[in-house]
């Protein structure tokens, strides 16, 4: 196939070259793949070997793709090859390769929460100002950070790049890969227990981000977190020549001067450096203001222009499953459904009930937390779960549904008139979430990804397609 040299990533010269491969053929790829189901026209569809798939077995099926890099030669399967020892290995040299030629600000983020958001909100920011590329959903670790930066354009002026982990030792080798100019950690909290000892070293496994950043770089991080002076001094050991701090600490470069509540988001105030900043955000919650000032800083510490950049933050909006909003019709009127399903923690628990306490429910409605597991917690879970009880209640939830064994203990500790279900799964507690939810109802559905509490999204979103006449579903996110 043809694919202007405009579009070009990788030609089967430049591949060959940076894997130490052998071509059956010539070629020329738009995009990198590594799943046959979503190959794109013109991919270089790439066959991985894991535990239980093996790459190898679809490449006949990647008919769209412009190639395949395989570890030997498929016999039918249509399409040139490239022929490498290791396939895992020859993404890495792709990477690298893609790394090595890009003259883009590389800026890297991780933390315990809010590392996503941050990501697509610099995307969303800096792709105004210049050719961005960054990581597709949460494509973050040892498979999808080599692969994001395989699909960097060669063109671009930033590279925004998410690195998650939930072991020691995973962030170092894919800073490594990454080489960042700027180096992101969001917050450290208490996720990931059921694997660190402590809470410092949970930071130090966020601190290996600084391990491969580029000499001279620039440490971003959480003025407000107790472990703010611990990864400032991992940055600086690692070579950081600037620590750019954000938060509402009065020390910080990137400082929350105050803020407001506006219908859907924040007008906020802040200090940049001794720059006065007054911009908007279209996502509720407090969480998003501090998201908003950790991307400013980032931006400020790539170069880039900030008040451009605080202007676009109004252009913000919520992804799926992380707090995005649907207003919802059934009979005798509709509610509002946040779907905030795909991830949990305590502190991301925490900030989901701030937005529901801060929603204003219609007559006679009711804000309605339905809650499932937050894995990898540890040996203190339960008392986890259970502590959810006092913020629930602080910010005002009606009803409390929960689904999983973890959130028994929630359960038990919630005053009985808060009490709307239990079930040991989230399709066992779907039918009783469907029966109890009524117009005016303000819904919130948080979970960690293991729970599946996306079910009840979906079944709360198809209440809306049984309504007639059909109409298009207001985003409020």
């Amino acid at each position: 196939m043809t694919v202007p040299a405009k579009d070009i990533l990788w030609t089967a010269d430049d591949a060959a070259q940076a894997t130490n491969g052998i071509n059956t053929g010539q070629w020329r790829a738009s995009g990198v793949s590594i799943d046959s189901r979503t190959v794109a026209k013109g991919d270089l569809f790439i066959a991985l070997k894991g535990p239980k798939f093996d790459g190898h077995r679809f490449v006949a099926k990647a008919g769209p793709a412009a190639a395949a890099l395989v570890d030997h030669p498929i016999e039918g399967a249509g399409l040139p090859q490239l022929v490498v020892a290791d396939t895992f290995k020859a993404l890495n040299d792709l990477a690298l390769a893609a790394r090595a030629r890009s003259q883009a600000r590389i800026i890297a983020v991780t933390g315990s929460v809010g590392k996503t958001g941050i990501k697509e909100a610099l995307k969303l920011v800096l792709s105004r100002l210049g050719v961005t590329s960054a990581n597709e959903g949460s494509l973050n670790n040892q498979w999808g950070l080599p692969l994001s930066l395989a699909r960097m354009s060669p063109d671009a002026a930033f590279g925004i790049f998410e690195i998650g982990m939930n072991h020691p030792g995973e962030i170092e080798p894919l800073s490594r890969l990454a080489r960042p100019h700027v180096a992101v950690i969001t917050t450290v909290e208490a996720v990931h227990g059921k694997f660190f000892d402590s809470m410092e070293a949970i930071a130090d496994a966020k601190a290996e981000i600084f391990t491969g950043m580029k000499q001279g770089g620039v440490a971003v991080l959480n003025r407000d977190n107790p472990y703010f002076d611990r990864l400032a001094a991992a940055a600086r050991a690692c070579g950081a020549s600037t620590i750019f701090d954000f938060g509402a600490h009065k020390a910080a470069a990137v400082r929350l001067v105050q803020y407001s509540r506006e219908s859907g988001g924040a007008c906020v105030m802040a200090d940049i450096a001794g720059q006065s900043l007054v911009y908007h955000i279209t996502i509720p919650g407090r969480h998003w203001v501090m998201n908003s000032l950790a991307v400013l800083a980032s931006v400020a510490a790539a170069g880039a222009d900030v008040q451009a950049a605080a202007d676009t933050l109004r252009c913000l909006k919520a992804h799926k499953g992380r707090g995005k909003s649907y207003m919802i019709r059934m009979s005798g009127g509709r509610f509002e459904l946040i779907d905030d399903s795909y991830n949990a923690s305590p502190v991301s628990m925490e900030a989901a009930f701030e937005v529901l306490g801060q929603a204003r429910p219609g007559v006679n409605g009711r804000r309605i937390a339905v809650v499932g597991d937050m894995l990898e917690l540890g040996p203190d879970s339960l008392a986890v779960h259970a502590a959810l009880a006092k913020p629930l209640e602080h910010h005002g939830a009606d009803l409390v549904f929960t689904a999983g064994r973890r959130m028994n203990a929630l359960w038990d500790a919630l005053p009985k008139k808060m009490r709307g279900g239990h079930a040991a799964t989230s399709g066992e507690l779907t039918p009783m979430v469907l029966a109890a939810v009524r117009p005016g109802d303000v819904v919130t559905v948080k979970g960690s990804l293991g729970s599946r509490m996306g079910v009840i999204v979906k079944a709360l979103r198809a209440l809306d397609e049984d309504v007639a006449p059909p109409q298009q579903a207001v985003n409020g996110a």
